[in-house]
């Protein structure tokens, strides 16, 4: 049950990612792995604002939305370099 929760907040942080940062979603395997990777940075970045966030599956989104986007805004200005 953890990993189908994982895949789900993974896809659905990777497709918010994708259409606040670019405009639109990667597809399915695209935003699962923008969300599953964003999921991990998030986890660190924000893993002791866990009472603050929330938890449940809202805060995961949530994490996994901030770190996804982080993702994304870095490989845009690496792009550009």
């Amino acid at each position: 049950m953890n990993v189908l929760f994982f895949l789900f907040v993974g896809v659905v942080a990777g497709w918010l990612a994708g259409v606040l940062v670019k405009g639109g979603g990667f597809g399915l395997i695209g935003d699962l792995v923008v969300g599953i990777i964003g999921a991990l940075i998030g986890g660190l970045l924000f893993g002791g604002l866990g009472g603050l966030i929330g938890g449940g599956l809202l805060g995961s989104i949530v994490v996994a939305t901030l770190g996804a986007i982080l993702l994304l805004v870095v490989l845009r200005v690496l792009k550009r370099a």
